[in-house]
């Protein structure tokens, strides 16, 4: 409790007047427009996802980035992109998530991306399987590194987490959990908040009372039971767990499997804040893994021209008519 009391209180620290404006600004839009059918947008984005790389250690089966299926190029995002990226935003923005595709930690240059966004009071927060959370680069993480990190661990025993995690070692995980929550208290810092993030499959629902013990016993933050979302659900996928409780979709009378989402005709999310690709391309949110949803291109145009330019207003205004329409809002938990 009092480390998430501390992390609240970090992420408070972040704002400034400015940025409570515009917060306030998104807001007002966003009801404006849900409420009266006119696109309206005032202020700028409040949080964003940039992607480091899409390249990953593992080979996980919902992924397109395990399954090395990308429709689209592959890379990872150069410094000076990122740091384009951070001085255009950096005045209103305040919660980066720095992941979307891939392992952040295969980045050669993740810490310095890290200390960029610290260095412009923004909230940073990453998400990683922990393989390459060694002693060494466990350190660099608290020295240097984000406000909040996910580690991901589905799974107790090495035949149930590499069910999903594909050539991974459930020891390395733990191992560097470890090594994370060792650094922290040694260096007596209170970052990173540690969230161990359990994502329920049918191959582990059986585990939840056991993870949570694990999670005291590691000495993480946080525990956050995660449902799993994959795809072709409609006719029932073998990682859907029976208790409906885990799970993002409710198998119906008919047999078929529906996402537990009425899809209303709106989305916050296309306020608040966006995803942006290694190669600076701007998508609507993390939904998008293919970035079939080009809403402009950071390499060409500046972020406030594409943030209010025709094709974004378009997608917005589509949400509010046919939201069960738009292929990537089938399988999103956003109500």
């Amino acid at each position: 409790m009092k480390a998430i009391l501390s992390d609240n209180l970090n992420l408070l620290s972040k704002l400034s007047p400015g940025r409570v404006i515009n917060a306030f600004r998104i807001l007002l839009s966003y009801y404006f427009s849900r409420y009266s059918g006119r696109v309206k947008h005032l202020g700028n984005p409040f949080s964003i996802s940039i992607e480091p790389t899409t390249s990953c250690n593992l080979r996980c089966p919902e992924c397109p980035s395990g399954l090395r299926q990308f429709s689209r190029n592959t890379g990872k995002i150069s410094l000076e992109l990122y740091r384009d990226i951070i001085d255009q935003l950096h005045k209103d923005l305040v919660y980066l998530i720095l992941y979307f595709q891939g392992e952040p930690y295969l980045h050669p240059l993740f810490f310095q991306m890290t200390e960029y966004a610290r260095k412009r009071k923004i909230y940073t927060m990453t998400s990683t399987n922990a393989h390459f959370l060694t002693d060494n680069l466990a350190r660099k993480t608290v020295e240097s590194g984000p406000d909040k990190i996910i580690i991901s661990l589905d799974g107790l025993d090495q035949e149930t987490y590499e069910h999903y995690r594909v050539g991974g070692s459930l020891k390395k995980v733990i191992e560097g959990t470890k090594n994370l929550v060792r650094w922290k208290k040694a260096l007596r810092s209170r970052r990173p908040f540690i969230v161990l993030q359990f994502i329920v499959f049918s191959t582990n629902e059986r585990q939840v009372p056991h993870v949570k013990k694990l999670a005291r016993d590691l000495g993480v933050d946080k525990l956050d039971l995660k449902t799993a979302q994959v795809y072709n659900y409609e006719e029932g996928n073998p990682l859907i767990p029976q208790n409906e409780s885990f799970s993002r979709y409710k198998k119906w009378k008919d047999g078929r499997f529906r996402i537990n989402n009425p899809l209303n005709n709106h989305c916050l999310r296309m306020w608040r804040g966006c995803v942006i690709t290694w190669d600076g391309l701007v998508v609507p949110c993390c939904f998008d893994k293919d970035a079939t949803h080009r809403l402009g291109d950071l390499k060409k145009d500046k972020f406030k021209d594409i943030w209010r330019g025709k094709a974004y207003d378009d997608f917005r205004r589509k949400l509010f008519s046919a939201r069960k329409e738009i292929d990537i809002c089938r399988n999103c938990t956003e109500k």
